[in-house]
């Protein structure tokens, strides 16, 4: 490969990354704007404001991103959330959770891309009931007691944790959240991640090109500036993540 075509390469997988840096952000101000909208400026006294700073700090957010979006949220358009379900064409249930200040919009930007990629958006409940909503908790490791740690978090609620490297991956019930985020806070223990997510009770099992197909829908969800979150109940199969290299 030339020097120049090398750096061609370089510049445009810096460009990507950025873009994928930039569309975290964007999300994470949205929901800090939503927090204070709903629940004040004081993170002491908002949960959900503290978790968002909690993820802007995860995600290597600037300090000064945060200020601004805290303090232009009382000021922020009214934002909705809206939870669109359906299914791609080879069944696999989809979730898409957005935040928007226009409705109709938003669902007629996912409905297009259904029908686009040949699946269908369904009414609310058709697949919803496919996933169990989880808080998912990463923590770095460094510095932390395992023993101690593992017996106060299962005091307060977790129901697996997982070992995965330099981080402690916790899973709790929905509504324990919030009883976990308390006891991290009283051990001085930030996670890296926090966040309420869809787990899927039953997982689909396609075909390669099927699965691809999904994915792709998938990605064009990710897309657009109103959607937070996508979940799906696709296996995800030890052959097709070798495919997707």
């Amino acid at each position: 490969m030339s020097g120049h075509s090398k750096w061609s390469t370089i510049k445009r997988k810096k460009g990507a990354a950025d873009a994928k840096r930039s569309k975290i952000f964007s999300k994470i101000i949205k929901e800090i704007q939503i927090a204070v909208k709903e629940g004040g400026a004081d993170p002491e006294g908002n949960p959900r404001l503290r978790l968002a700073i909690q993820n802007a700090r995860g995600a290597n957010m600037p300090k000064d991103n945060v200020t601004r979006a805290i303090s232009k949220g009382s000021d922020t358009q009214n934002y909705s959330e809206i939870v669109l379900e359906g299914y791609a064409p080879s069944g696999v249930a989809l979730i898409v959770e957005c935040l928007s200040d226009n409705k109709n919009r938003t669902v007629s930007n996912i409905r297009a891309m259904f029908t686009k990629r040949g699946g269908k958006l369904e009414s609310t409940g058709s697949v919803s009931y496919l996933f169990d909503r989880k808080g998912i908790f990463n923590i770095p490791k460094a510095g932390i007691n395992q023993e101690e740690f593992e017996l106060s978090m299962i005091d307060a609620g977790a129901e697996d944790i997982e070992d995965a490297g330099d981080m402690f991956i916790l899973y709790t019930a929905m509504e324990d959240f919030g009883n976990i985020q308390r006891k991290l806070e009283e051990m001085n223990i930030e996670p890296e991640n926090a966040r309420l997510q869809r787990i899927p009770n039953i997982s689909k099992n396609v075909d390669i090109e099927s699965a691809k197909k999904v994915l792709n829908l998938i990605e064009d969800f990710e897309e657009d500036d109103d959607v937070q979150n996508v979940y799906h109940n696709l296996e995800m199969t030890d052959e097709l993540l070798k495919h997707l290299g």
